[in-house]
């Protein structure tokens, strides 16, 4: 057994389809944001503008988030000292709790260290703990709440994407005793729409199902307060698990749950991603604490990334380049070539000072891969022409507009 050219081969396949991923070095100008310093090549850092992360709101460049990291940081040390159940839960762990439960107007909430861990731990947790449950899950729903679906051992129903018609078909097919639950995203972060959440709650009301609403890529980004897609529909009480993340509009990182007190009670007592993992650094965990509570309060933010997006769309419309005309903060720009998609990608870096990375299968489907654009409040209008003037030049380059 050659374990060396199996290994190999399954790069060499990967780099033959184009997906082979390659991590760009670079260091973000503190302050400063969208700039950053790239370390990509042998010419030393060069200066670069950021297009694709997900620090949607630049709020981990916010001097409240910096200063409370700071504060911590001196206060009680870098590190949690365990898992919440042996020496790492702290005061701070416990305000932030508190503060997502009321950003979603439930009982309780339940940190985890990422939002990846959040999904597969609750949904592989809950479903073992429903007999017989079955799980309803939106085709497009993200890999780590697929992920906690297949480990939860229970039967599942995908339904097609947004589809509640679909999806009743579905539900109304089952034994009306059999628990339920319906698993499905807020804003899908590759195409940009947005779930039908009312519509999706009253299946729940009419066949006894249960809700699971992951809103990732919504928290502190729409509603009056951050509570995303679900407070701005006024739809969070409806729901009977919200789960979000604290690495993207937030800044910082980690994941977390919020739902009544027995849900989360349940999953804080049954389920392993929780139990049996280190918790999240006071550090983190106070510079989360500053960003919820000041994007409860601000709108600004919020405000000027929905602005810098629609600006944005506008200006791909415009130039001609096939931008995707989703209705939420996410500007995906269609390529469909894993191999294009890559080589745009470099050219935009080595050539421009732009970076933006490819999004290929498995994280969407072949034939639609796409660069995935993000701009925040700090994209000011001239960045944005720059960025433009740069694609058309690359599009016209690659005879990308004759193609398609």
């Amino acid at each position: 057994m050659n374990y060396d050219q199996i290994f190999e081969a399954a790069i060499d396949r990967l780099h033959a389809e184009g997906r082979y991923r390659v991590f760009i070095d670079i260091l973000r100008n503190k302050g400063a944001y969208p700039n950053a310093r790239c370390f990509h090549g042998h010419n030393g850092p060069k200066p670069i503008t950021v297009w694709c992360s997900n620090d949607y709101l630049a709020m981990g460049q916010h001097p409240q988030v910096i200063e409370a990291m700071e504060e911590a940081l001196h206060n009680v040390g870098a590190g949690s000292g365990g898992t919440r159940n042996i020496g790492g839960n702290t005061h701070y762990h416990v305000q932030l709790e508190g503060e997502l439960a009321d950003l979603h107007g439930k009982d309780s909430a339940l940190l985890f260290t990422s939002g990846y861990v959040s999904n597969d731990a609750t949904l592989s947790t809950l479903a073992r703990i429903l007999p017989g449950c079955i799980i309803f899950s939106d085709e497009l729903n993200h890999a780590s709440m697929i992920a906690g679906i297949r480990n939860s051992g229970c039967e599942k129903r995908v339904f097609r994407h947004n589809d509640v018609e679909h999806l009743e078909e579905l539900l109304a097919a089952e034994d009306p005793n059999v628990p339920k639950l319906i698993a499905f995203e807020s804003v899908y972060s590759m195409d940009g729409d947005v779930a039908p959440i009312h519509a999706i709650c009253d299946l729940a009301d009419k066949y006894n199902a249960l809700t699971y609403l992951d809103e990732v890529h919504a928290v502190g980004m729409y509603g009056a307060r951050g509570g995303g897609i679900s407070e701005r529909d006024q739809a969070a009480h409806r729901l009977t698990i919200i789960e979000g993340t604290l690495g993207k509009a937030f800044g910082v990182m980690g994941g977390y749950i919020a739902a009544d007190q027995r849900i989360i009670d349940v999953i804080r007592s049954y389920a392993p991603g929780f139990i049996f993992t280190t918790s999240l650094s006071p550090v983190l965990v106070a510079g989360a604490l500053a960003s919820v509570r000041h994007l409860k309060q601000s709108s600004e933010e919020r405000d000027g990334q929905q602005a810098a997006a629609a600006r944005l769309k506008t200006m791909f419309a415009e130039a001609g380049l096939p931008v995707m005309m989703s209705t939420t903060h996410i500007v995906p720009l269609m390529v469909g070539d894993p191999v294009k998609a890559k080589r745009i990608s470099d050219m935009l870096l080595a050539e421009y000072g732009v970076y933006v990375q490819p999004i290929n299968f498995p994280t969407v489907p072949r034939g639609t891969e796409r660069l995935r654009f993000t701009p925040g409040p700090s994209h000011d209008e001239a960045m944005m022409r720059d960025l433009t003037t740069a694609l058309v030049e690359i599009w016209d380059r690659l005879e990308l507009r004759k193609a398609a």
